[in-house]
């Protein structure tokens, strides 16, 4: 994402960890047997996912210079093993492979299964996050007009396209059906089905815009076994999320939606997105307890944007015990790169990058 306006007061450097060895070979990843954590499952070794989002170089998405810029996509993924990674969370643009409602462009999928290959070589496993319109000028009409039942069928197929690309791939940690999905009508002059605009983009998505006498819980429940469903018919194997805002940061009597009993029961894991806000680190905590429903949690998204890091240091802290995994945002830039820029915003990245890397945990 762009994080222009980010303005961070103040930053603490702490926490020792070791980077993963790319010569080490990927492990699929599992739930333990007791449900609570994420396990590697030939060895048994405790699994604690922690990386990045990579959109691709700032401002842009990662898709949209993949085929004429691939070495720049190697050494970013390189870099982001040298921070300590060991998962890299990817947004997937559903008209990068979705030409029809019913028909994908191969040569993208190809791109996607060499995006795999290059994961693996880095030692890095990827949170698979589809269906995203992220740029608006790019979401094809035809989907667009499509009522809620035909658009359905259209996500179903394209994760049907993803999950045969990446099924039997070591270099999987999961699939995640959706960035923030809401379920809300448009209000007069919105878009029908997307919103969130940050930075041009548009990061959340209705998957309903028509209740129609149904529950919100109804809804979530019916889609999330919709596509776990068509998933698990080509791919039975790897975990799966969906990647939801904690909406009980917001409203402290909030409940989960897509976490609930009727949807989570087809979910592996839970993923949240916490950005704490300054001054109320406590709060986001006992938010975040809201989403522990006897699952994995992971924190798919964080980052110092409305705090300091040294407030965000206080969450990940605080936050470890209830949460498995801990992912946050990488900008294209290494750390030098952006101390080149030589100003507030990029020296406010870099101090981030060296405590993210000092942080993470052994390998």
């Amino acid at each position: 994402m762009k994080f222009s306006q980010i303005v961070i007061s103040a930053f603490l450097l702490i926490g020792i960890g070791n980077v993963f060895s790319a010569e080490k070979p990927l492990e699929p990843v599992r739930i333990s047997a007791d449900g609570t954590h994420f396990i590697l499952k030939n060895s048994g070794v405790v699994f604690k996912p922690w990386g990045f989002n990579f959109l691709g170089k700032q401002d842009t998405l990662l898709e949209e210079y993949w085929g004429e810029k691939w070495p720049s996509i190697q050494e970013a993924f390189r870099e982001m093993n040298k921070l300590g990674a060991n998962v890299i969370r990817v947004h997937l643009q559903l008209s990068v492979y979705m030409s029809a409602p019913d028909q994908t462009r191969a040569e993208e999928l190809k791109r996607l299964r060499r995006l795999l290959d290059l994961a693996q070589e880095c030692g890095l496993y990827l949170d698979v996050t589809g269906l995203s319109c992220y740029h608006l000028a790019q979401v094809p009409k035809w989907y667009d007009e499509l009522d809620e039942a035909r658009r359905w069928d259209v996500q179903e197929n394209f994760w049907r396209a993803i999950a045969e690309t990446c099924k039997g791939h070591p270099a999987v940690f999961c699939y995640d059906l959706m960035n923030e999905p809401i379920i809300t009508e448009a209000k007069a002059g919105e878009h029908p089905w997307l919103t969130g605009e940050l930075g041009g983009m548009h990061f959340v998505q209705r998957i309903s815009n028509k209740l129609e006498k149904r529950s919100q819980k109804e809804i979530a429940a019916a889609w999330v076994e919709r596509l776990t469903k068509a998933i698990r018919k080509v791919d039975p194997d790897h975990l799966i999320t969906v990647g939801v805002i904690p909406w009980a940061q917001i409203w402290p009597n909030a409940k989960p939606v897509f976490y609930s009993a009727e949807g989570a029961k087809f979910l592996d894991f839970v993923s949240v997105h916490f950005y704490p806000q300054a001054g109320k680190v406590k709060e986001a905590i006992t938010a975040l307890k809201v989403y522990d429903i006897g699952k994995p949690i992971v924190i798919e998204e964080t980052f110092p944007m409305s705090c300091s890091l040294a407030e965000l240091d206080e969450f990940i802290q605080g936050s470890n015990g209830i949460a498995e995994g801990w992912i946050s945002h990488y900008f294209g830039k290494t750390i030098a790169e952006h101390r080149k820029e030589n100003d507030i915003r990029n020296a406010i990245i870099a101090d981030f990058l060296v405590y993210w890397q000092k942080k993470a945990p052994a390998h």
